[in-house]
């Protein structure tokens, strides 16, 4: 049997826990253990993991007190993972400053001294390797904040276009615009590779 993404058998929808927890509070813990861990990683690949402690926290906070507010008609996909994603987003907006000098932070790591690594193969690699995430890190430092959201919920986080659409609040059509120009800005820097396309499965389209 084939099963829909976003789809749960033998257990409670995203949406039937958050219509429980507006009035049995304790249920909303359902949520956290279902996205917690996703939504950390997202936040840790963006800003550090020390600052994805506090915001994932804060996430599901807010996520809790605008329970509420939640409309299961508009959910695509993951369920909650949309609304929890866009709650992130909009969390990470505030450090804007903390997450470009994080990226440019990590575009000037210098890459390991051959004797530093045995094995030429190894270091070869290694070399490699860094040399590609100090390049992808400073071109996403250059992105302008709305394309750099949009890429990083789809390459990070996962998301489809309609899902991404959901969770910031805009069009379909601006998120295929947007992340059209970043990858096109990624790919210029990068000497036309773009590490980030290897996440998007061709059903987000």
């Amino acid at each position: 049997m084939t099963v829909e993404p976003g789809v749960r058998t033998g257990v409670d929808s995203d949406a039937s826990v958050i219509a429980r927890s507006r009035d049995e509070p304790e249920a909303f813990a359902v949520l956290f253990d279902r996205h917690a861990d996703a939504v950390h990683r997202y936040l840790a690949r963006r800003l550090g993991d020390e600052p994805a402690d506090d915001l994932m926290a804060e996430t599901f906070t807010t996520a809790f007190q605008q329970r509420h507010r939640y409309d299961p008609a508009r959910a695509t996909g993951d369920g909650a993972r949309p609304w929890l994603f866009g709650i992130a987003t909009n969390l990470v907006g505030r450090h804007r400053r903390a997450e470009a000098r994080r990226f440019k932070a990590l575009a000037r790591i210098p890459a390991p001294a051959d004797h530093e690594e045995p094995l030429a193969e190894r270091a070869a690699a290694r070399v490699g390797a860094l040399a590609v995430r100090r390049e992808l890190a400073a071109a996403l430092a250059a992105l302008p904040a709305r394309h750099r959201d949009v890429l990083l919920l789809v390459a990070w986080g996962g998301l489809g276009y309609e899902e991404v659409a959901q969770a910031l609040g805009v069009p379909i059509g601006t998120v295929r615009s947007r992340l059209h120009r970043a990858r096109s800005k990624l790919r210029e820097a990068l000497g036309g590779s773009d590490p980030t396309a290897l996440r998007e499965a061709s059903g987000h389209d």
